[in-house]
């Protein structure tokens, strides 16, 4: 192994891994395609481990029926592996959940020092290179430099018996961001409340000078906690420094190693040039993910883009410019619109109205080939969808005042239609004064015309002011009924609140409804009687020398009336009796104040006392 190529190293150390002659030919033909020298290398680097029988005993795998492979007695050793049940430090593997492209993940049980259910990710067998050990320990000194809500945070790391790093994580119960989305019917605008605090933690990695380079919905997992959906950004497998040596190991990219997922990667990346992405790279592959999310599809199908060797595909990366996400939709057949239509709760037809302007022009700057011409930063890219939800304008589409006005229409669209009718029934009645102008002067002298347009303006004057009055009226009338709910709605939410002992929750919503100077009072007695729980003690009145049969409050909350063989009426703040009214012999049965609190009225048998 001394003379081989660090590329012939890697494929040798992942051939060994196959136990079965068929796959590991298979694998040996795509790995070595188009470099038969190498791969008749490479099999006889397999031929030539007389120690791996001795080292690996029965695991050993017969290889004498690949192609290349002559000896009847050569072998191929095929590594132990981890599996459920094995026991790696304070962990026990449960089972398989996941695999990176260096790592296998596997949910475990940690026992101590507290009991709690984890993800445990581990270097795959056959892929410990020196390279792939270098990127591995990367990754778990990445993620331990992360604080963020959605990004999965790093418990524990360490190293197994046989020297192979693992590190542990919180478990994600979730599904990938697309899946979720869909089974759970998330409208448009929700995917992009979902999509915002992706970019959050992103921007989060980059200010930790980490490039995740692999953004893509499988490593990205939404659970629903506390009935909101939270996303959680995951695997930084391939992750890139860009201002710090994570590790004195060598873990550069290899020259024209295939880093990433095609359908996701950036321009620059398919490139091959690891010494040139920044954080840009990771613009580009949320694009391509705001892209899926609003389409269902991916700027250009996995398909069509992999048609061809590595250089079609990274040409067609590089090369291939992506169709406006609105005009994606009208290529998709009947059947594939309406089920990515029915996924975001949304009609076909209106789905492609909804996207097209401004959310292509969000996404087509984030999917920019020119890089310089991409959002800045994750955090830039965010902004610009939460104005687009706001309804201001966003940075991506050129500044203009027709498109200014749009958006303060949107914003302003109720007083804008107020006063649009008021401009409307202003040109209606200039457009009947000038007909009826028109028609008097033909019938009458000019003295006459004077004067009858001297009528028409009053009468139009008169009957714009009664219109006003009217408009008004009405508002007002809109306004008192919007209060009075808002009143009633309060008033319970504040009772709520005190039955749960929330006072001073109750208290923000009954002063809520104190009326300033010269605004209207809407206070009734429950408002009183809720100040009154929220603020003092509760009296205890006495003086009845019988059972009390009834009690009012006045309508204004300050007084309260009480029955007995008398009636009593006391002040309903500090508790003192204001009078009596003498009472008769069989005592009084319910007490009612008058509407406006000045009288009060008294009932006893068929006798009622005012």
């Amino acid at each position: 192994m001394t003379t081989a190529s660090p590329a012939e190293e890697a494929i040798y150390n992942a051939a060994r891994q196959f136990a079965d002659p068929e796959r590991l030919s298979a694998y040996l033909d795509f790995a070595c395609e188009g470099n038969p020298p190498m791969r008749e290398r490479i099999a006889s680097l397999l031929r030539a481990t007389p120690a791996a029988e001795d080292f690996f005993g029965r695991n050993a795998v017969n290889v004498s029926k690949l192609p290349g492979l002559t000896d009847a007695d050569a072998t191929v050793p095929t590594p132990l592996a981890e599996g459920p049940g094995t026991v790696i430090s304070r962990y026990t593997l449960l089972q398989r959940i996941g695999d990176g492209g260096f790592g296998a993940v596997y949910m475990a049980e940690q026992r101590e020092p507290v009991r709690r259910r984890v993800a445990l990710k581990i270097i795959k067998l056959g892929m410990d290179t020196q390279q792939v050990v270098a990127r591995f320990e990367a990754e778990r000194q990445a993620l331990a430099m992360m604080d963020h809500p959605h990004i999965a945070r790093v418990l524990d790391g360490g190293c197994t018996e046989t020297g192979r790093p693992f590190f542990v994580m919180e478990l994600v119960k979730g599904q990938t961001v697309t899946k979720y989305c869909d089974e759970h019917q998330l409208s448009t605008r929700q995917r992009l409340e979902l999509f915002i605090p992706i970019c959050q933690a992103i921007q989060h990695a980059h200010q930790k000078g980490i490039i995740h380079r692999d953004i893509k919905p499988s490593n990205i997992l939404v659970a629903t906690i506390d009935g909101r959906p939270v996303p959680k950004v995951i695997d930084f497998g391939i992750a890139k420094a860009t201002q710090l040596d994570l590790t004195d190991k060598i873990a550069f990219t290899q020259f024209h190693q295939f880093m990433g997922t095609p359908a996701y990667m950036s321009p620059e990346q398919a490139a091959m040039d690891s010494t040139d992405i920044d954080t840009r790279s990771d613009i580009y592959s949320l694009g391509v993910l705001l892209y899926e999310l609003l389409t269902g599809k991916t700027p250009v199908e996995a398909k069509e883009l992999t048609r061809g060797g590595y250089d079609e595909i990274r040409r067609r990366i590089r090369e291939l410019e992506p169709p406006r996400p609105s005009n994606r939709l009208t290529t998709l057949s009947n059947d594939e619109l309406t089920t990515v239509a029915r996924s975001r709760a949304i009609e076909p037809a209106r789905l492609a109205r909804l996207i097209r302007g401004e959310l292509d022009w969000v996404v087509l700057k984030a999917l920019d080939k020119d890089r310089s011409r991409r959002y800045e930063t994750a955090s830039a890219l965010a902004s610009d969808l939460q104005r687009y939800l706001d309804n201001e304008p966003v940075m991506a589409v050129k500044p203009s005042r027709i498109y200014h006005l749009r958006k303060f229409a949107r914003r302003h669209r109720v007083a804008l239609a107020t006063t649009a009718c008021f401009a409307l029934l202003l040109a209606v009645s200039a457009g009947i004064s000038a007909a009826q102008a028109i028609k008097n002067k033909s019938l009458f002298t000019a003295a006459e015309e004077a004067r009858l347009n001297e009528i028409n303006a009053k009468q139009r004057e008169t009957e714009l002011r009664r219109l006003a009055e009217e408009a008004r009226a009405t508002a007002e009338a809109e306004r008192d009924s919007n209060q009075r709910l808002l009143y009633t709605a309060n008033l319970n939410l504040a009772k709520k609140d005190w039955d749960e002992l929330n006072v001073g929750r109750a208290i923000e919503l009954l002063e809520m409804h104190r009326p300033q100077p010269g605004q209207p009072d809407l206070r009734n007695f429950e408002w009183f009687y809720l100040d009154r729980l929220c603020h003092r003690d509760l009296l205890t009145l006495k003086g009845h020398t019988a059972g009390v049969g009834s009690v009012a409050f006045s309508p204004d909350g300050k007084r309260l009336a009480s029955t007995s063989s008398e009636v009593k009426v006391w002040d309903a703040t500090s508790g003192h009796e204001v009078f009596t009214l003498p009472g008769l012999t069989n005592g009084f049965s319910k007490v009612v104040y008058s509407p406006d609190g000045k009288r009060l009225s008294a009932g006893s048998g068929n006798r009622i006392v005012m």
